[in-house]
């Protein structure tokens, strides 16, 4: 068809979406039997509604603490649970598995279930470094198997409704974005019963994917080159982290492949409002989401009336209203037993059918490995530019 890496993407997604509205048949052979899935990890995996898809059967669960496991297997009405991903993975009846483990480990559980021939879906971020990245992209080339990153902002109803509207051409050109991940207050997950856990001085730009995600997921372009500043110089609870990082907060500025800005900043600490939202700005339309998981947004579109500002200057005048962003989760976008609003911002039952569809009609996920690498990489730079004081630096491509 002569369509580039990139292009195929953005196919791909737009053929996604309709296959969950109904407007595309099934592609690829119709599955006899369920998809047989293990849950990994007992905090973020017990959040989820495998359960309750029509097309899933969860087989085990895993985490390395009994207590754990113990909800799992109620959460899910799962009677097999294992005190390892290792052995789960040694389990002929598990076909796909949900990787709901620390961020650190996400590379190295994701090489290890492809190897033994399950499909994937990982929580956020990909991985850690660049050299993660690229082991974690040909491993999925050479399995043959799904993978997918479980990025919530991609179906936050916000996300769905900018992706929409951008598909429908009613921005125009997006000209700039901007996003940001507030969670003031973090570092009370720092440590557990005096211990640090993984969390302990995690960067924030290597947490990227719930801002990245708010632009990538919508238009598909990619972000090329970034400079980075981050506040903190390694005092209080940073002190001997082990990432090195001084950081309590990152704001990164972006430039895309189709030369737009995007901002982003993710933040851990400071008298701020917790946040996990997007701005689009266009030609036509704008569209910028409230702080929360709820709320009602604004919505501004371009008018020909005329104004006049404070100073009593004459302009035009645009249109700013309250928008109220559609409950996608109530729609044929979703199974019937799944239509209901779920963890952020109701993505979560988007993510479970997302992914056991994909499977069963052997195509890419939305947020398949290219898209999680994009989503990923550029906050990876980022951090290396803030230790560089703000260095402009080139994003690598992981599309071809």
């Amino acid at each position: 068809m002569g369509l580039n890496r990139r292009k195929f993407i953005q196919h791909a997604g737009a053929a996604s979406g309709l296959l969950l509205m109904g407007g595309l048949p099934a592609i690829g052979r119709p599955r006899a039997k369920k998809v047989r899935v293990g849950i990994v990890g007992g905090r973020f995996g017990a959040t989820f509604q495998f359960h309750e898809h029509p097309d899933c059967h969860v087989e085990a669960v895993s985490d390395l603490r009994k207590d754990r496991r113990d909800q799992l297997m109620k959460t899910y009405g799962c009677a097999k649970s294992y005190p390892s991903l290792e052995q789960l993975l040694t389990d002929p009846a598990v076909d796909a598995v949900f990787l709901a483990t620390p961020a650190p480990d996400h590379a190295r559980h994701t090489l290890a279930s492809l190897k033994a021939g399950k499909h994937v879906l990982c929580a956020v971020p990909l991985a850690m470094t660049l050299e993660e990245c690229e082991a974690v992209r040909a491993a999925v080339r050479e399995s043959g198997k799904i993978f997918m990153m479980a990025e919530t902002t991609a179906y936050m109803q916000g996300t769905i409704t900018a992706r929409k509207f951008y598909e429908e051409g009613r921005f125009g050109q997006i000209f700039s974005a901007a996003a940001e991940y507030n969670h003031p207050g973090l570092e009370a997950l720092w440590f557990e019963n005096g211990e640090p856990t993984w969390r302990h001085g995690l960067p924030p730009m290597h947490y990227p994917t719930h801002c990245t995600a708010f632009l990538i997921s919508v238009t598909g372009e990619r972000l090329s080159s970034v400079s980075c500043l981050g506040w903190g110089e390694g005092e209080g609870l940073l002190k001997g982290n082990p990432y090195q990082n001084p950081f309590w907060n990152q704001t990164a500025f972006f430039h895309t492949n189709q030369g737009h800005p995007f901002r982003v900043e993710v933040n851990w600490k400071g008298a701020l409002r917790n946040a996990e939202r997007g701005e689009w700005r266009g030609e036509k339309m704008s569209l910028f989401l409230p702080s929360g998981h709820s709320g009602t947004g604004t919505r501004i579109t371009e008018e020909q009336a005329e104004g006049r500002d404070d100073a009593g200057f004459v302009h035009t005048k645009n249109k700013v209203e309250a928008f109220e962003f559609p409950r996608w989760w109530e729609t044929e976008m979703l199974p019937e037993p799944l239509r209901h609003n779920s963890g952020h911002d109701g993505s979560h039952t988007f993510l479970t059918h997302e992914f056991i569809r994909s499977i069963i009609e052997n195509r890419p996920p939305l947020v398949d490995v290219y898209e999680a690498l994009a989503y990923t990489v550029p906050g990876i730079v980022a951090h290396q530019s803030s230790l560089k004081g703000g260095a402009l630096l080139p994003i690598p491509d992981f599309d071809a």
